[in-house]
């Protein structure tokens, strides 16, 4: 990605409105930034990469249906796009084939967690649009919310996120909407209204939040396959390479140690789960609109003077720090001190009232 020319953004900046909470992120393993390929560069780049690693890479290839036997999957049938029909076997089908996945269909893989979508989904691409980091924006007031990343070709991506209720006044006016959420955001609005849109406005509701079983008899599912969640926190291309490295994990132990492999899948399982979950109810709760509560805001007024926790903030945000770590009583105690965690339960337990 960054042969091609991915810009990195080192530094976050969050502004929830109350407070604006700029960081570094942090470095996980030999990356010290987020980079935020455009599909055409990070597809291309994963294909060769697999084709490199000794991967029969077959282009244009339509798969039509898994092919099973004794209620196993043991291949998948296709054709070619000249129409030739082919059949190929093997241990383990793996659906990393998105949201709508077949191998998902076919198999029947249980849904067992699933909440309605609630937002709409619009994004863009401009130019001359000057971007220092990554940029995310929380407006409850005008229920949106936004994000600006860097991206290849020296063009910025703008995402917005508006309730599911609104989809028919976003596709009215797609870019005037965008645009007017833009302006919602500090001194973006201006920035771009300086630059040009280079690519149509591309609107969707087709945002589930859903998690299935991730295996079965000769299958697995990885990625959005498995378990999708609102786009909101940016996480499906992340959450994706995280579930193919356990997968990988879980096959080689199956497949090289003598252990059975459907044991090994189970562990894949819970381990994707104990990962993925709480981030799956973090973001469901944002992507709902919902006005900052009160023990939120006392959170980030404890962060605002604090520049080593407001990393550790950003660092949950963008998944490089486990949630339930990062809101652990100990650690909220820490940043917030005892008066702070007293006045936040207090909220709670009048809210709940």
């Amino acid at each position: 990605m960054i042969a091609a020319g991915t810009p990195p953004a080192r530094r976050v900046r969050f502004d929830p409105g109350p407070v604006v909470l700029t960081g570094r992120l942090p470095v996980v393993g030999a990356a010290d930034a987020i980079y935020s390929p455009r599909r055409t560069v990070l597809d291309a780049l994963l294909v060769d990469a697999a084709r490199a690693a000794g991967a029969d890479v077959r282009e244009r290839f339509v798969v039509e249906d898994l092919v099973t036997a004794d209620d196993r999957v043991i291949g998948i049938c296709g054709h070619t796009v000249g129409g030739v029909m082919m059949q190929e076997r093997a241990r383990l089908v793996v659906g990393a084939d998105g949201r709508h996945s077949l191998v998902a269909r076919r198999v029947g893989a249980p849904i067992y967690r699933e909440t309605p979508p609630s937002s709409v989904a619009a994004y863009t691409y401009w130019s001359d649009v000057h971007v220092d980091g990554g940029e995310m924006y929380s407006r409850a007031g005008e229920r949106r919310i936004v994000g600006v990343w860097p991206t290849n070709d020296d063009l910025a991506i703008t995402y917005v996120a508006a309730p599911v209720a609104e989809l028919d006044t976003v596709r009215a006016d797609p870019e005037g909407s965008m645009r007017s959420a833009l302006g919602l955001c500090g001194d973006l609005g201006e920035r771009i209204r300086a630059g040009r849109r280079e690519h149509r406005v591309v609107v969707t509701p087709d945002v589930p939040n859903r998690v299935r079983r991730p295996y079965g008899p000769g299958w697995a599912l990885v990625g959005d396959a498995g378990l999708i969640m609102d786009p909101v926190t940016g996480m499906g291309i992340a959450d994706a390479f995280r579930d193919a490295e356990l997968l990988t994990e879980a096959v080689e132990a199956g497949l090289g140690t003598g252990s059975s492999l459907d044991i090994t899948l189970r562990g894949y399982h819970q381990s994707r789960d104990e990962v993925a979950l709480p981030m799956y109810e973090f973001t469901t709760d944002l992507a709902a609109f919902r006005p900052l509560r009160p023990e939120q805001r006392l959170l980030f007024d404890a962060l605002a003077d604090k520049p080593a926790e407001v990393d550790r903030f950003l660092a949950m945000l963008t998944g490089a720090l486990p949630v339930p770590e990062y809101f652990s009583p100990r650690h909220l105690f820490h940043v917030m001190g005892l008066r702070g965690m007293m006045r936040a339960a207090l909220a709670q337990r009048r809210r709940a009232a």
